[in-house]
């Protein structure tokens, strides 16, 4: 089974992560920051990932650690639970639409950590979060999952819907790429041998 648990405890959070990438999209989610927990259990629904997350973060001064330090988290289980990336599709890519919202997401499992973040969200929170801690999410996810995402606005105008859009995007495009292509018998999908 392609799984991973990772504990990180700082000054700032105490977060405990597991992550199954053959899942059927359970999750148990608890970041103390209510909009976060939404987006995980989009993420693991639409993944088809099985997630459970438990933070206890410094939210009383804003959620910012909460939110990269899971990102960091959420990077670290996915490279663990993929391992030497055998097999693997490699490549996923989605477009989403969320109402008036569309989101397009693609994901090269590249052994290589590069964001490009085009999103244009209108507002400064939604809700109590602030909207600029999304970037600051898959910032950290890619970082430490070593992997290539795009995600581009296609179109949107209410923050929620983009937001959202994203979040399931990337979710399907991640469930294409960490998919086992049978054909390729355990290879790794690069002409160099290694990702």
């Amino acid at each position: 089974m392609r799984t991973s648990t990772i504990t990180r405890r700082t000054a700032e959070t105490d977060i405990r992560l597991t992550l199954n990438l053959d899942g059927a999209g359970k999750s148990e989610i608890d970041t103390g920051c209510g909009f976060l927990n939404h987006m995980l259990t989009l993420l693991a629904k639409h993944g088809r990932f099985d997630l459970t997350v438990k933070c206890v973060g410094d939210t009383d001064v804003d959620d910012h650690h909460t939110v990269e330090d899971i990102g960091i988290c959420l990077g670290l289980a996915f490279a663990e639970a993929i391992g030497d990336m055998g097999g693997i599709n490699r490549y996923g890519s989605a477009i989403l639409p969320m109402d008036e919202a569309l989101i397009l997401s693609a994901v090269d499992i590249s052994g290589r950590d590069t964001l490009v973040y085009a999103l244009e969200i209108p507002t400064q929170k939604i809700g109590t979060f602030d909207t600029e801690l999304v970037k600051e999410f898959w910032l950290g996810f890619v970082r430490k999952a070593n992997l290539t995402l795009h995600i581009r606005q296609m179109a949107g105008e209410n923050s929620h819907h983009i937001v959202e859009g994203a979040f399931k995007s990337v979710a399907r495009s991640l469930r294409a790429a960490v998919a086992i292509d049978p054909s390729l018998n355990g290879e790794i999908p690069s002409t160099k041998g290694m990702l």
